[in-house]
């Protein structure tokens, strides 16, 4: 962390610290202990403290699990990973608990609301593209992953 900070210092160039969870399933290093889930909490929270020169930390809740990516909400982190379908196998192979990491636009913005923190859609830049603290979901029959502009 102590050469992150350092680099950011001299460049600014990051947007975000991404702390990602070692998995061991299906590996050659499966003898190594993953490490729970107190220490990945305390990770984040040294993180937020330490880098304070960094904007953002987020958490890969596909990677993490969905109650351990709300945890983390109120430990430093401010920024989870989106949605996704479950075309995303990495994760799953390497042995994470959401064996099919799949969470539409409600289903993210239901999991942030529940521990009182503001869901806001962003850009790459962390530009608000939507804020979704009062929005209002309508029904949906199969649950919207990507909303895709259309051109006509």
């Amino acid at each position: 962390m102590e050469r992150l900070r350092t680099l950011q210092d001299k460049t600014g160039g990051f947007q975000t610290f991404i702390p990602l969870k070692f998995r061991n399933g299906d590996n050659q290093m499966s003898h190594v202990p993953e490490s729970t889930v107190v220490e990945d909490l305390r990770n984040y929270a040294i993180a937020r403290i330490y880098l304070d020169n960094f904007d953002h930390i987020k958490a890969y809740w596909a990677m993490i699990s969905r109650t351990t990516a709300q945890l983390s909400l109120n430990f430093g982190v401010d920024d989870i990973d989106g949605t996704l379908d479950d075309t995303t196998k990495i994760y799953s192979m390497a042995g994470a608990e959401e064996q099919h990491p799949g969470m539409s636009t409600k289903q993210l913005v239901e999991l942030i609301k529940h521990v009182g923190r503001q869901p806001i859609e962003r850009d790459t830049l962390y530009n608000v593209v939507t804020d979704y603290t009062n929005f209002e979901f309508p029904d949906e029959v199969k649950p919207q992953f990507y909303k895709l502009p259309v051109i006509n």
